[in-house]
């Protein structure tokens, strides 16, 4: 079984292209953060392809630095560079795409991080009744 799930975000906007049998693909890359003992993060960086509806959808919500949930399978892809190194990147076909930067976009992700910023010395913070959604 070849199955992998990350979390992490955009390193720019994605591209989209069309086959030369007319399948939509919408690519892009995702750096998924390393946890590192060092004063350095460190992160790996997938290239995503996802095709169809599916590759639809992240070209029309998807951002330079939003944070993006993608399951599918991974395969490893060798090249050559222009100076003659070798080296690997790591591709995932989606098969699902959740967009996880709130709707509003990163503002508002920050406005909420923020707010989580300012939560009680106990750990908590104060919600009105009517802001609960269910």
């Amino acid at each position: 079984m070849n199955k992998v799930i990350i979390i992490g975000n955009l390193t720019r906007d994605p591209e989209v292209r069309q086959t030369s049998n007319g399948d939509m693909v919408t690519t892009f890359t995702v750096a998924v953060n390393r946890r590192s003992h060092g004063d350095h993060p460190e992160a790996d960086y997938f290239r995503v392809s996802a095709w169809g509806e599916l590759g639809s959808a992240s070209a029309q919500y998807l951002r330079k630095g939003r944070k993006v949930c993608v399951t599918g399978s991974v395969r490893a892809q060798g090249y050559t560079t222009q100076d003659g190194t070798v080296k690997a990147s790591l591709e995932v076909t989606a098969r699902e795409v959740e967009f996880l930067t709130p709707k509003g976009g990163r503002e508002q992700a920050e406005d909420a991080a923020a707010s989580v910023q300012s939560a009680t010395d106990d750990g908590y913070t104060d919600v009105d009744a009517d802001d609960v959604p269910f």
